[in-house]
């Protein structure tokens, strides 16, 4: 059987290692963590490997998976080519979604197959995402066999592979963040904006949590453009122009995201067709206006 060692093992690292692990894939080798103490917590919860605490210490694997964080990688690539682990026969994938496979050139110039896998998912129980990661989408980039050989991998324990053009994964990665960080943040924006109403947090949530589950549904039921409604939706500029004036006089970080977003929905309403053509160019108008007297 192959086998694979993990360098850096946190929420990510510890999921895969452990589904790699119960699927029977590959047998796990060594995991080495910046302090012992986490080596060896991670090895529990894989229940497998062995821990380690140097790169000098790793044995030959056929597949070295590192799941650092983004600012070790380039660093974990040099340490794995100094222990001379590396040839035509090994594989070395990191799992960070902003950064490319091409942060692990010294790995590819030492003869292994380099690749990037991108589980999109949020890990924030190890535990938990264990028993929920089937079916999760995983972006994938890097030399083909390796490629190849990450997608077999990653389709025995449950993901779902898709390609992504390595010239702008930051952007894809950013892309994650707007949806999924992001959202987050924009909804802590809205629920200022109802307390500023009155409205107490805890009613706002409850509140929201029926319109927001309804929206998402809908976007991925019809698509964004179909799913786009209120006032921008309708090319109302009125109802625009006051809710502008209003966020600027309560809250101006609240008025740029309103402003930012709203040049997004004018796009969706154009391609809904819904407003009118003098409505939405009112409407634009007013966003650019706002715009460019802001900055």
């Amino acid at each position: 059987m192959k086998s694979f060692s993990i360098i850096g093992c946190g929420a990510v690292g510890k999921t895969v290692g452990r589904l790699l692990q119960q699927a029977g894939v590959m047998q796990v080798k060594e995991i080495l963590t910046r302090s012992a103490a986490s080596a060896q917590a991670a090895t529990d919860f894989i229940g497998a490997g062995r821990p380690v605490a140097d790169f000098q210490e790793l044995s030959r694997a056929d597949l070295y998976l590192v799941a650092s964080p983004d600012d070790a990688i380039a660093a974990c690539a040099r340490g794995l080519c100094r222990a001379g682990l590396l040839d035509q026969h090994t594989t070395v994938c990191h799992l960070s979604g902003s950064l490319g496979s091409e942060i692990l050139e010294p790995a590819r110039a030492m003869g292994a197959q380099v690749a990037s896998v991108h589980p999109v998912k949020s890990f924030a129980d190890p535990a938990v995402c264990v028993g929920d990661f089937a079916g999760t989408w995983c972006g994938i980039e890097g030399d083909p066999q390796a490629r190849e050989l990450l997608a077999e991998l990653f389709g025995a324990i449950g993901g779902r592979i898709f390609p992504i053009d390595p010239r702008f994964k930051t952007v894809y990665h950013a892309g994650s963040v707007l949806v999924c960080n992001y959202l987050t943040a924009l909804m802590e924006a809205g629920l200022r904006a109802f307390q500023k109403g009155g409205v107490p947090r805890e009613t706002a949530l409850q509140v929201m949590e029926p319109l927001v589950r309804g929206t998402v549904d809908n976007v991925f039921r019809a698509g964004t453009a179909r799913a786009l409604t209120g006032p921008i939706a309708r090319g109302d500029a009125g109802v625009v122009a006051r809710q502008l004036g209003a966020l600027d006089g309560f809250d101006s970080q609240l008025a740029l995201i309103y402003r930012a977003l709203g040049s997004v929905a004018a796009e969706l309403s154009r391609e809904r067709g819904q407003a009118s053509p003098s409505g939405l160019a009112a409407i634009e108008e007013l966003l650019a206006t706002k715009k460019a007297g802001a900055s």
